[in-house]
């Protein structure tokens, strides 16, 4: 029988979550398109950011027909956070007179979020934004498969840090961190050591 886990974070109630995700405003709306098989995985980052943020939104699907267009109001500049080639990086963007920017950021494994683009043409050739290179992830149970791989979540703080900056966007990480120790814990110090550590 499953335990009971919150209605709000998807935790198990007893490792609640919820007293530590902030409630953060950001100019920046981002928009976090969530393959269906990442919607209950243990470690859903996408979804605590979007808890964490008042000017995101989390949806779940593979196709999404018309979403930008319903989503880029007046004001806003659409793009997508996704590597490759084209990809302007985002520090060019982070000026303070320039409008907001909606973000509209993919999640999934790599070959995932590959598909929610090819299924979604409209998403595909939005302008591709990419973050600068050299960034290490706190995922410690995850092997990365490249180099400056990070969550979802942790793309999204990069992010907002560089086109929102001086403000900071570290407190969205601290749920995340608590998320990992937990982990870490349920599974035993060796066992993490012997599995995740290099």
């Amino acid at each position: 029988m499953p335990r009971p886990s919150c209605s709000r974070c998807y935790r198990p109630l007893d490792r609640c979550l919820c007293a530590l995700i902030p409630a953060l405003d950001s100019r920046t709306r981002v928009l976090i398109l969530q393959h269906p098989s990442e919607t209950r995985h243990a470690l859903n980052t996408a979804r605590l950011a979007a808890l964490g943020l008042r000017n995101a939104e989390l949806l779940v699907g593979e196709r999404f027909a018309g979403l930008v267009e319903r989503q880029a109001r007046p004001g806003l500049r659409p793009c997508l956070l996704f590597p490759g080639d084209g990809a302007q990086p985002l520090g060019g963007l982070a000026t303070s007179a320039a409008e907001p920017l909606l973000l509209v950021v993919p999640d999934g494994t790599w070959r995932k979020a590959r598909k929610l683009l090819y299924l979604n043409p409209e998403l595909a050739a939005l302008p591709r934004v990419a973050l600068p290179e050299g960034l290490s992830s706190r995922y410690r149970l995850r092997k990365a498969p490249m180099p400056g791989a990070l969550s979802t979540l942790e793309a999204i703080v990069a992010a907002l840090e560089i086109v929102e900056a001086p403000q900071s966007f570290q407190s969205l990480l601290v749920p995340f961190d608590a998320l990992i120790d937990g982990q870490i814990a349920a599974m035993g110090e060796d066992t993490f050591r012997r599995n995740h550590q290099r």
